[in-house]
C-alpha cells in the first residue's frame, strides 16, 4: 500500500496526547484534599474493593485470552495463504488481539483508579469550596477515563497499522477489545446490581434505614458496584465500539478508496480527541448554577469542534482531483458526502440522548405516569414501566434508520457516476465513526456520575453537614441523567458499529479465495437474500441469542442478590449493636460475595457470545452467518433499548416519589405504600438497565468482530 506514513503518525500522536492530558488531569485531581480521616478511610475501602474485583476479573480472563491468542497464532500455520494476501490469522493477528485486550484492561484500570480516588475529594470540595469546585473535581476524574478510552483506542489502532500496514491484520485488535468488554460489562453489571439489590431490599425496605447508611453492611459493596459497572464496564463497552468502528471503516475504505479511505477514520478520531480535550475547559458552573447545563456545553462544544475539524480533514484527504487507488476514478465531490455522513453520526449522538432523557427523566411524562401507577401497587408500577420500555424502542430505531439512509444517500449523491452505490457503503461506517469520535467527552460525562454518587455516599457515612449532601445530591441527580444518556449513546454506537462491521464482513467474504467460484455466478458480489433458507436459519438463531444472554444475566443478578440479602440479614441478626451504630458491619464480606458471584456467573454468557458465531459460520456457511448477524443486531438493539429505558424510568419514578411527591417515603411515620411499590419496580429495573440491557452492546460487537476474522476464512456460502 503506497501512502504517506506521516498521517498515521499524526493519529497516533493525538492518541498519545489524550493519554498525556489524562495523566495531567489526574495529577490535578490528586492535589485536592480528601477531607477528614473518616472520609479518607471510606474512600480507600471503596478503592480497595474495586481493585480487588478488577484484579480477580482479569486474572480469570487471562487464560481465556491466552487460549484465543494461541488459536489465532497457530491458525496461520494451518491455513494456506495466497501470495500477496493477508488472512486475519497468524502471529500478527494474534499480537493485535492481545494488544486490544491489554489496552481495554488498561483503560479499565485507569478509569477505576481515577473515580475511586476522586470520590472523597469531590465530597471535600463540596464541603469546603462549593458546587463548582465539586463539579470540577468529579468531571476531571471522569475526563481521565474518557480520554484514556479514546486515546488508547486511537493509539493502539494507529500504531498497529503503522507496524503491520494492513487493516485486515489488525482487525483482531477489535476482537480483543470486544472479548474483554463483554466480560467487563456482564461481570460489572452482575456485581453492581447484586450489591445494590441486597443493600436496598434489606437496608431500605426491611430495616428502614437510608441509602448509604454506614450501618448497612452492603453499602461499601454498593459504592464499589457503581464504579465497576458504570466506569469500567461502560468504558470497556465504548472502547470496544471505538476500536471496532475505526477498523471496520478502515477495511471498507481500503477496498473502495485505498489509503485515503484507511487514514480518514484515524484522522476523524484525532479531531474528536482534540475537540474533547478543548471541550473539558468549557465545563463550568456557578454556586447556584445548573451542572447539567455545564456538561451540555462541554458536549455541544465537542460536537461542534469535531464537525468543523472533520470538514477540513475531508477536503484534504478526498480532494476532487485525486484518483482513488483501486478504482482509478477521481474523487469529485465525495468529500462533502463523507462529511455529511459524519455529521449524521453526530446528530444521532444528540437525538438518542434526547430521546433517552425523555423516557427516563425524573420530570418527564413517562416517568410521572409510572409514579402515578404506583398508587395502585407494584403490579401496575411494573406494567407501566414495561410499557414505557417497549414504547421507547420505536423512535430511536427510526433515528438509526434515518442516519443509515441519510449517510448512504449523502455519499451516493456526491460520488462519481458508476461508483455511487459502491462508495456509499463507506458513508454508513463514517456515520458510526462520527458518533464515536466524541467518545472522550461522553465517557467523561458518564464516569462523572459514579464519582458524584460515591461522594454523596461518603458524605452520608462520614456524617457531613446536610448542605454538603445537598450539593452532592445535585451532582448525583445530573449523574443519573448523564448515565442514561451514555447508555443511549452506547446502544446507538453499537447499532451503527454493527452495520459497519457487517459491511466489512461482506467485503471479507467477497475477497475470500475459497468463495470465488461460488461468487462467480453473481459477478463477484456477496448478495444476502432473506428468502434463502440458510439466511433465515441464521436470522432465527441470531435473534434468539440476545434473549438467552438476557435471561442468564438476569438470573445471575437474582442469584447473586439472594446471597447478598442473606449475608446482610445475617449481619443485622448476629452483629450486636449494628442498628445502634455501636457494632461495625463486615463490609469486606459483602464485597467478596459480590465479587465471587460476578466472576463465576459471567463465564457462561461469555462462552456463548464467543462460540456461537464460529459454529454458525463454519457449520452453516457465510449466508447463515450473515443472517445470524442480522437477527442478532436487530433483536439485540431492541432489547438493549427496552431494558435500559424501562429500568431507568423505574429508577427515576422511585426517586421522584422520594423527593416528596405522592406522600414521599413515609406518611405519619409509617412506610408509604406508593413508595414501597416504586422500590419494587426499581428493584426489578436494576438488572434490566445495568446488567442485561448493557450486555447487549458488547454481544452485538463480539459477533461482528469475530465475523471480520471469519469472513476471509469460511469455506462455503
Amino acid at each position: 500500500m503506497d501512502f504517506d506514513i506521516k498521517l498515521a503518525y499524526y493519529a497516533a500522536g493525538a492518541g498519545a496526547l489524550a493519554l498525556l492530558f489524562a495523566l495531567f488531569t489526574m495529577s490535578q485531581v490528586l492535589k485536592e484534599s480528601m477531607g477528614t480521616p473518616k472520609m479518607k478511610q471510606l474512600s480507600e475501602a471503596i478503592q480497595e474493593g474495586a481493585m480487588a474485583y478488577m484484579n480477580r476479573q482479569y486474572k480469570t480472563l487471562t487464560p481465556f485470552a491466552i487460549v484465543i491468542f494461541i488459536l489465532l497464532w497457530a491458525a496461520g500455520f494451518f491455513i494456506e495463504q495466497q501470495p500477496g494476501s493477508h488472512l486475519p490469522v497468524g502471529p500478527e493477528s494474534a499480537i493485535s488481539f492481545l494488544v486490544g485486550a491489554i489496552c481495554s484492561a488498561i483503560a479499565g484500570y485507569i478509569g477505576m483508579n481515577s473515580t475511586t480516588k476522586s470520590n472523597a475529594r469531590t465530597a471535600e470540595a463540596a464541603r469546603s469550596s462549593g458546587l463548582n469546585k465539586a463539579l470540577q473535581v468529579s468531571f476531571r476524574a471522569g475526563a481521565v477515563m474518557g480520554l484514556s478510552v479514546a486515546g488508547l483506542g486511537l493509539l493502539g489502532v494507529s500504531v498497529l497499522f503503522i507496524v503491520f500496514k494492513s487493516p485486515l491484520i489488525i482487525n483482531s485488535f477489535a476482537f480483543g477489545a470486544s472479548v474483554i468488554a463483554f466480560f467487563a460489562r456482564v461481570g460489572g453489571g452482575i456485581y453492581t446490581k447484586a450489591a445494590d439489590v441486597g443493600a436496598d431490599l434489606v437496608g431500605k425496605v426491611e430495616a428502614g434505614i437510608p441509602e448509604d447508611d454506614p450501618r448497612n453492611p452492603a453499602t461499601i459493596a454498593d459504592n464499589v458496584g457503581d464504579n465497576v459497572g458504570d466506569t469500567a464496564g461502560m468504558g470497556a463497552d465504548l472502547f470496544e465500539s471505538y476500536a471496532a468502528t475505526t477498523i471496520a471503516a478502515m477495511l471498507i475504505g481500503n477496498t473502495l478508496f485505498g489509503f485515503s479511505g484507511v487514514i480518514f477514520p484515524l484522522l476523524v478520531g484525532a479531531v474528536g480527541i482534540i475537540a474533547a480535550i478543548l471541550g473539558t475547559f468549557t465545563v463550568r458552573t456557578t454556586e447556584g448554577g445548573n451542572p447539567q447545563a455545564a456538561l451540555n456545553v462541554g458536549l455541544w462544544s465537542t460536537n461542534l469542534m469535531t464537525l468543523i475539524g472533520t470538514w477540513f480533514v475531508a477536503k484534504a484527504v478526498f480532494p476532487a482531483e485525486k484518483i482513488a487507488e483501486p478504482s482509478g476514478v477521481a474523487f469529485g465531490n465525495v468529500s462533502f458526502g463523507i462529511f455529511m455522513a459524519v455529521a449524521a453520526g453526530l446528530v444521532v449522538n444528540v437525538a438518542v440522548g434526547w430521546l433517552t432523557e425523555h423516557y427516563t427523566g425524573a420530570d418527564k411524562t413517562p416517568v410521572l405516569k409510572i409514579a402515578e401507577a404506583s398508587k395502585s401497587g407494584p403490579a401496575t408500577n411494573i406494567i407501566h414501566g414495561l410499557a414505557v420500555g417497549l414504547e421507547s424502542t420505536f423512535f430511536p430505531m427510526l433515528v438509526f434508520a434515518g442516519a443509515i439512509y441519510f449517510s448512504f444517500w449523502a455519499v451516493m449523491s456526491n460520488a462519481p457516476e458508476g461508483q455511487a452505490g459502491l462508495w456509499a457503503i463507506y458513508g454508513i461506517a463514517m456515520a458510526a465513526m462520527g458518533m464515536l469520535s466524541t467518545a472522550g467527552m461522553v465517557v467523561a460525562m458518564d464516569s462523572f456520575g459514579p464519582v458524584a454518587d460515591n461522594a454523596g455516599g461518603i458524605a452520608e457515612m462520614a456524617e457531613l453537614p446536610p448542605e454538603v449532601r445537598e450539593k452532592t445530591d445535585k451532582l448525583d441527580a445530573v449523574g443519573n441523567t448523564t448515565a442514561a444518556i451514555a447508555k443511549g449513546f452506547a446502544i446507538g454506537s453499537a447499532a451503527l458499529t454493527a452495520l459497519a462491521l457487517f459491511s466489512a464482513f461482506v467485503d471479507g467474504v467477497k475477497h475470500n479465495p475459497n468463495m470465488q467460484d461460488a461468487l462467480a455466478v453473481t459477478g463477484g458480489d456477496f448478495i444476502v437474500n432473506v428468502t434463502d433458507p440458510m439466511v433465515l436459519v441464521g436470522i432465527f438463531i441470531g435473534g434468539a441469542v440476545p434473549f438467552l444472554i438476557g435471561a442468564r444475566t438476569m438470573r445471575a443478578v437474582g442469584e447473586a442478590a439472594f446471597g447478598m440479602v442473606e449475608e446482610v440479614r445475617r449481619q443485622f441478626r448476629e452483629i450486636e449493636g449494628i442498628m445502634e451504630g455501636t457494632g461495625k458491619p463486615d463490609y469486606a464480606r459483602c464485597v467478596d460475595i459480590a465479587t465471587r458471584s460476578a466472576i463465576s456467573k459471567m463465564i457462561f454468557p461469555g462462552i456463548i457470545a464467543v462460540a456461537v458465531p464460529p459454529l454458525v459460520g463454519f457449520g452453516l456457511g457465510a449466508m447463515a452467518l450473515a443472517g445470524f448477524l442480522t437477527g442478532l443486531t436487530t433483536t439485540g438493539v431492541l432489547l438493549a433499548l427496552f431494558l435500559a429505558n424501562a429500568g431507568g424510568a423505574w429508577d427515576n419514578a422511585k426517586k421522584y416519589i422520594e423527593g416528596g411527591a405522592l406522600g414521599g417515603k413515609k406518611i405519619d411515620g409509617q412506610p408509604n405504600p406508593v413508595h414501597q411499590a416504586a422500590v419494587i419496580g426499581d428493584t426489578v429495573g436494576d438488572p434490566c438497565k445495568d446488567t442485561s440491557g448493557p450486555a447487549m452492546n458488547p454481544l452485538i460487537k463480539v459477533a461482528g468482530t469475530i465475523s471480520l476474522i471469519l469472513g476471509p476464512l469460511l469455506t462455503r456460502l
